[in-house]
């Protein structure tokens, strides 16, 4: 087993200092300024708009396994009410799917 790289770590860590510190000034800075609607309503639609630009080119491209996985998220989360159990389930789908085909 391989030994791990101490700047290695040091780098990953500073990494996540970096991002937490990068979320936290968002935060801070807009707690201290006034928002009009327009804007409370696009940051409130912007982690959707994300979501989406990561898994749209996956559905597009990504064939039947991503197609049923999708299904099956979407499927689960209306019965479930629970979006990390329906993507856990989504997972499922699309190693079985994987492992069949």
């Amino acid at each position: 087993m391989s030994a791990v790289d101490p700047t290695v770590l040091a780098v990953v860590a500073a990494m996540a200092v970096l991002t937490y510190l990068t979320k936290a000034g968002g935060f801070w800075l807009l707690g201290h300024v006034d928002t009009s609607e327009r804007v409370d309503a696009a940051l409130s639609a912007l982690p959707g708009a994300v979501v989406v630009s990561i898994v749209a080119p996956e559905l597009l491209h990504g064939g039947p396994s991503a197609w049923l996985g999708a299904a099956a998220v979407v499927l689960l989360t209306r019965k479930t009410g629970s979006l990390l159990a329906a993507m856990a389930g989504g997972l499922g789908v699309v190693l079985a799917v994987r492992a069949v085909l």
